[in-house]
């Protein structure tokens, strides 16, 4: 607020902060300024319709003056950078307007995660999605004592700026499915991890010709992998998906959803690279509603 914005949304579930916003609303009309409180929960709120049209900008663009910025309960925070992310994929919701930025605050160990590179021990499947899509920074720690009540941990407030090229092509879902079991067993060779994409009798030569069409060790532990890595073995498993549609039923966890062998018995395995897998550069890029001219 000290930066004056022209107009400040508020999204609050909590109707006891009413009389609170109320007050600040009423001394930020004394500037001329506007304040406009929605009780919702951000979860579920419609964003896109909070946002004037006039502030659109192309994707390519620098990005609009528009900005979310949340202090958000824990348990809020990781789902919804998810799902924003996956708005931000489908440039739908705020990001229908261009590269809207964020700044959210997260528990201090989940905010390091988000900005995790290869090879640290705090990598991984949140820190692949963040950075497939964004620049994420860590600005600063907040002490966990300066809160009302007051949590038993730190907080990290962290800026996401959505890159104009994202470093993957691949659909978001299809995208987190492969980052999901590629980080399933952090502490084994990867290949392990993405052997669980398959059925037991085909899963190693299946898991062994995707990491030789992704041109990658097997041997390399997941946090090691780049978003690009990543998104070779996601091309890899889309190709094999292509030869065989019928892989893409078989579910490593629910065991009721099991692929049974006869069902992918013509599953023929050849031992090739093929020339259709194609390698991608990475690109690098950085509630309250904000709508502003800072």
């Amino acid at each position: 607020m000290k930066r004056l914005p022209e107009r400040i949304v508020l999204v609050e579930k909590d109707k006891r902060f009413e009389p609170t916003l109320d007050i600040l609303a009423d001394s930020f009309a004394m500037i001329n300024r506007k304040v406009d409180i929605i009780f919702d929960d951000i979860m579920r709120a419609h964003i896109e319709s909070l946002f004037p049209k006039e502030k659109k900008m192309n994707w390519n663009d620098k990005p609009p003056d528009l900005f979310l910025i949340g202090n958000l309960p824990f348990n809020v925070s990781t789902p919804l950078i998810i799902q924003w992310l996956h708005s931000i994929a489908e440039r739908r919701g705020a990001w229908a307007f261009g590269r809207t930025k964020m700044t959210l605050t997260f528990q201090k160990e989940v905010a390091e995660r988000l900005v995790a590179p290869e090879s640290s021990e705090q990598r991984c499947r949140l820190s692949v999605m963040a950075q497939a899509w964004t620049f994420p920074v860590l600005r600063f720690v907040i002490p966990g004592h300066v809160f009302v009540p007051q949590p038993d941990v730190d907080v990290g407030v962290v800026s996401f700026t959505p890159l104009t090229k994202p470093c993957t092509q691949h659909d978001f879902k299809f995208f987190e499915k492969i980052v999901r079991h590629v980080f399933s067993f952090r502490q084994k060779y990867s290949i392990r991890c993405v052997e669980t994409l398959f059925p037991l009798h085909c899963r190693k030569e299946l898991a062994m010709m995707m990491y030789k069409l992704s041109d990658l060790d097997p041997t390399i532990r997941p946090t090691q992998l780049t978003v690009n890595d990543i998104d070779r073995l996601a091309t890899a498993y889309k190709y094999l998906l292509e030869k065989h549609p019928e892989l893409e039923m078989y579910n490593y966890r629910a065991s009721r959803h099991l692929l049974p062998q006869f069902n992918t018995q013509n599953v023929v395995v050849e031992d090739k690279v093929s020339g259709d897998i194609e390698e991608r550069n990475e690109s690098s890029r950085s509630t309250v509603v904000v709508d502003s001219h800072i």
